[in-house]
């Protein structure tokens, strides 16, 4: 064998040294992020903003329940920044029955005092009352139109508004349609429905898409991530 055969075969020798790794599974959570792939820039690396934005914001919703979830923590977040409203979401769901707008409507002053002790969601009287109100206006409207789903998605003519937001910057406050809606509902009773709050509700229940358009969620939002 010649010198230079040798050497090749020590150096291979070496390498071969170094013990493989093993097959090992990977949680597909992990591996996203390992990957990183690209989203809308506001989540941050906040982990509960970024689930809630790779499996929620943007997918059109339709279930009466948790339509009115949303609005519950939509007219909640006034104010404040959304990440207070989602560490605190759980605290909500359990002082407000799991979001049955059957039973916050029957609540009466005892009820709205104790949920005015609760640490676990945002003690503020008005916000606190205008569920009460909000959710005696959900059902009336139930009534009226069958579901509130039929009557909310009317406002974009029963489909999603597709927006192209290249950037965060790009991404409005507020549009025509969330003025609509914030008139109508004012009109028929309801609170904390101005048109800021009203495009925020519009984005979270898939109404618009803003993902921007270098987001991996822009053109799979029609679907939740599971």
């Amino acid at each position: 064998m010649s010198k230079y055969a040798q050497k090749v075969n020590r150096g291979v020798r070496k390498r071969r040294a170094f013990p493989l790794r093993p097959y090992c599974k990977i949680p597909i959570s992990v591996l996203e992020t390992l990957t990183m792939k690209t989203r809308c820039t506001w989540p941050g690396n906040d982990p509960l903003m970024i689930a809630y934005h790779d499996k929620e914001w943007g997918v059109p919703l339709h279930d009466d329940r948790k339509i009115f979830e949303f609005m519950v923590l939509d007219a909640f977040q006034a104010g404040l920044s959304w990440s207070t409203i989602l560490k605190r979401r759980e605290g909500f769901r359990k002082a407000f029955d799991n979001f049955d707008y059957d039973k916050i409507a029957k609540y009466d002053v005892k009820k709205i005092e104790k949920l005015l002790k609760d640490e676990g969601i945002i003690r503020n009287r008005l916000k606190v009352t205008a569920t009460v109100t909000n959710a005696i206006q959900f059902k009336k409207v139930q009534k009226e139109f069958g579901t509130f789903d039929k009557y909310i998605w009317q406002f974009v003519n029963g489909k999603p508004i597709n927006n192209k937001c290249k950037s965060i910057k790009d991404i409005k406050a507020s549009s025509k349609e969330s003025d609509a809606m914030s008139k109508d509902l004012k009109k028929r009773g309801f609170k904390f429905v101005g048109t800021t709050i009203c495009y925020a509700f519009m984005q979270a229940a898939g109404m618009v898409n803003d993902h921007t358009t270098d987001c991996f969620r822009h053109k799979g939002v029609k679907k939740p991530r599971l």
